[in-house]
């Protein structure tokens, strides 16, 4: 039947959590100092978060040697690990008096912390710029650091570690053989872009604060931002610099590691790049035209309004610099069906990605073919590699049970009293880590009306798809129980 689940080794994981979550939360304290804001609100969670992860190490037990962490041990520790760190970023909202609300603190910490960006604050300017600079900090942690910060952590636990980096992705490529080196040049990469994101910001004419906060939700594909409007206030220089860095962090990140390696060829040979190019360039072709003839808009401000929401939408980050409800409606209808992209494989982005509709394309090739010439023998292929019939099995269903959860979501929204159009939308952003939809959760709007009842719905999607499913249903089998 299996080894049972090593709940010591799992304990483990969670300890190191909370001690990193700890760490920043002692960091947002030092900029509540400096801002001579009230810090208990941070300190304490912080307290709070190192208490939980002391406790989770004696619980953990003594060390052993060559502990192998199995695929059911990785379904439990990345879904407690989420959840139990979203839990522990509700505090700073509620000790704070910014979200007094369980439920709406809930939200918007697994939105953080999920990288979906969708938030039911109706004044975000007016929370303490400590409680922003954490807000913002759970994209970035959410995103990638702290699953680059574990398996950093993992050679000193003993542990394999590598399944609880490629649970997010069916399709993610080893960068190096070794789990500690993956960490060590994920890591790099991500603080790169970030610092190089934040210099950017800042020559733009934005404040050191607004450039942290806008950097870390851009890198994290998050689209927190600590402004009412977004990005909508901001320069079109500053738009072109947060537009590239979505652009960017919705790419593997083989791909920059390969880049600064110098290896040209495998970025060459990848399919799933040039496909999210081609896919993000036709639709922003798609969507310019008409701002420009339909509504009259100058080509330059029609090109950068629709590749900067396309680009927002399809890397799952959220930031808008426009309401795309006031463009003709077949332009928010292809952004709602954009909705269902996502980025690349092995990013911080969510959604379907760009891999797996790469794989369906190539299976509709392949039947087509096969009608013609009934008798030929013909293997899917992506990156020159040939996908076996299980993995494409199991990416064809992956694709049909997520819409059938897209489903199931939005009926439970609308029987809250949701009319479709912001049921589907919201379902549909939540479930990809995007944050704005349509309607009254367009860009302009936010989720505070939504019912307490229909915000845990959407709360839990957020963590479904962010997990990519198959990690969190597991846990409901009796299978992964059985020993």
């Amino acid at each position: 039947m299996g080894e049972p689940v090593k709940f010591r080794l799992i304990f483990r994981v969670i300890s190191s959590n909370l001690f990193i979550v700890a760490g920043f939360l002692l960091f947002c304290t030092l900029i509540a100092r400096y801002y001579r804001e009230e810090e208990a609100p941070l300190l304490i969670p912080a307290l709070v978060s190192l208490a939980g992860g002391f406790l989770f190490h004696l619980f953990s037990g003594r060390r052993r040697n060559e502990v192998q962490i199995t695929r059911k041990d990785a379904y439990v520790t990345v879904t407690a690990s989420w959840l139990i760190i979203s839990l522990a970023g509700t505090l700073p909202y509620l000790l704070s008096h910014s979200i007094p609300s369980f439920v709406d603190a809930l939200f918007e910490s697994i939105s953080g912390f999920s990288t979906t960006g969708a938030s039911i604050l109706t004044d975000i300017e007016a929370l303490p710029k400590s409680v922003l600079l954490w807000r913002s900090l759970t994209h970035w942690i959410g995103g990638i650091g702290i699953i680059v910060l574990v398996i950093l952590v993992m050679p000193s636990l003993k542990m394999g570690g590598y399944q609880l980096f490629t649970l997010e992705s069916s399709l993610q490529e080893k960068i190096q053989p070794k789990i500690k080196a993956v960490g060590i040049r994920l890591l790099m990469i991500y603080l790169a872009l970030t610092f190089l994101e934040m210099v950017l910001l800042l020559l733009g004419g934005m404040n050191l604060f607004e450039s942290a906060c806008h950097a870390f939700g851009t890198v994290a594909t998050g689209g927190f931002s600590p402004k009412n409007t977004s990005i909508i206030e901001y320069s079109p220089y500053i738009q072109y610099v947060i537009m590239l860095f979505m652009f960017l962090s919705g790419i593997n990140y083989m791909i920059h590691f390969s880049l600064v390696n110098g290896n040209f060829n495998r970025i060459k040979a990848n399919d799933e790049l040039r496909f999210y190019m081609v896919v993000v360039l036709l639709i922003g072709l798609v969507i310019a035209f008409p701002l420009h003839f339909t509504m009259g808009k100058p080509v330059e401000e029609s090109f950068r309004e629709s590749y900067f929401q396309v680009i927002s939408i399809i890397s799952c980050t959220g930031f808008a610099t426009a309401d795309y409800m006031q463009w003709p409606a077949f332009a928010w209808a292809i952004i709602f069906l954009a909705m269902f992209l996502g980025g690349s494989t092995g990013s911080t982005a969510g959604g379907i990605k760009m891999a797996r509709h790469l794989i369906v394309f190539r299976n509709l090739q392949r039947y087509f073919k096969t009608m013609v010439h009934p008798g030929a023998v013909l293997r899917i292929q992506i990156n020159k590699r040939g996908i076996d019939d299980a993995l494409n099995n199991s990416i064809l269903s992956f694709i049909v049970l997520y819409f059938l959860v897209f489903i199931t979501g939005t009926i439970m929204i609308m029987l809250h009293g949701l009319d479709f159009q912001v049921s589907a939308s919201s379902v549909a952003t939540c479930m990809a880590g995007i944050g704005p939809g349509l309607g009254s959760v367009g860009p302009v709007g936010n989720y505070a009306h939504i019912p307490d009842t229909a915000k845990l719905i959407l709360s839990g999607l957020m963590l479904l798809g962010r997990l990519e499913i198959y990690t969190v249903l597991m846990l409901f089998t009796r299978e992964l129980w059985k020993s």
